[in-house]
């Protein structure tokens, strides 16, 4: 018989088989990507919510209290204690309130244990406790 041209229908198994392992195993490691990138987002926010909590502090001598809330560095609150040296523009910007999914911070002040203040998110569920990436992050931890 003459040269043959083209794949056999093993060889093509073969070739979609490999592939299928292979996609098996590399593809759970993607996947968890974007889910790290949100927690260390997360992260990163709350240094930048503690670093205008610290600006707003030495400006105005005290913490936004619970209830004027993380707004209190977007905008001046008019609750007491107002702040008598609010920063023309605020120490934050409105976007910086949401965590990575779309829920705001939890801002607490005076915190538990003798802390000044504290910032969480729920993480991924959006609701308090949880594992993995619906754990709970905290700015005191």
């Amino acid at each position: 018989m003459g040269n043959r041209k083209g794949f056999t229908i093993i060889e093509i198994l073969v070739v979609i088989v490999i592939l299928g392992i292979l996609g098996t195993l590399l593809v759970p490691k993607f996947l968890d990507k974007p889910d790290e990138a949100r927690v260390t987002k997360a992260t990163l926010d709350m240094k930048a919510i503690e670093s205008a909590l610290k600006i707003y502090k030495l400006e105005n001598g005290f913490y936004p209290t619970t209830d004027q809330g993380l707004k209190a560095l977007v905008e001046k609150s008019d609750t007491q204690p107002v702040p008598k040296n609010f920063k023309k523009g605020g120490y934050l910007e409105q976007s910086s309130m949401l965590d990575p999914w779309d829920n705001e911070y939890i801002y607490r002040s005076p915190g538990d244990d003798d802390r000044d203040y504290e910032i969480i998110s729920y993480g991924a569920d959006g609701q308090e406790g949880g594992e993995d990436f619906n754990a709970d992050i905290k700015s005191f931890e």
